[in-house]
């Protein structure tokens, strides 16, 4: 019998950029990495939604913001894991960039959200470790359209051979 197909539980995040800085919110209360600055819209997608529709249902629960689709720019597609090995902690995070937008950026969800505010990318504060790769990569030029977080160096593509089954 074969096994269980696995499946990543994927995510839609939103920076939104003016200038050399971003929008990052303050988490509480939320019990993962409450107390960091992350992403200012983020969540994960909802079954029979696109990851664009995803991130632009985030900005405007979120913020209050209104982006429109064509101001939505591709930053990356991050595949991470906590280093667990469960399937549940493999995640996929899509990356957004915007800068235009309607409306001015707020807190909505304070019950999940203490503060938003704009950091210098150059100068990012306590953050979730793979949105601090990410935006120091972006801000370094470094960033790759697909990029792995989470792995032992090499881990990331240790099934790759050829001796693996799946490969012709």
């Amino acid at each position: 019998m074969p096994s269980p197909r696995f499946q990543l539980v994927p995510a839609a995040y939103v920076f939104l950029r003016r200038g050399d800085e971003v929008l990052l919110q303050l988490r509480r209360n939320t019990g993962y990495m409450d107390g960091h600055w992350a992403a200012a819209a983020a969540g994960h997608v909802e079954a029979g939604e696109s990851v664009v529709g995803a991130a632009l249902r985030e900005a405007v629960e979120e913020l209050g913001v209104v982006v429109a689709e064509e101001d939505l720019t591709p930053l990356v597609a991050l595949h991470r894991t906590d280093g667990s090995g469960e399937p549940i902690e493999q995640r996929v995070d899509f990356m957004f960039t915007a800068t235009r937008w309607e409306g001015e950026p707020q807190v909505l969800e304070a019950a999940k959200n203490e503060a938003v505010r704009w950091f210098a990318l150059g100068d990012l504060p306590l953050m979730p470790p793979h949105e601090r790769f990410v935006l120091e990569r972006w801000w370094r030029g470094e960033l790759r359209g697909i990029e792995s977080f989470g792995w032992r160096r090499g881990e990331a593509a240790a099934g790759l051979s050829t001796r693996d089954p799946h490969i012709r």
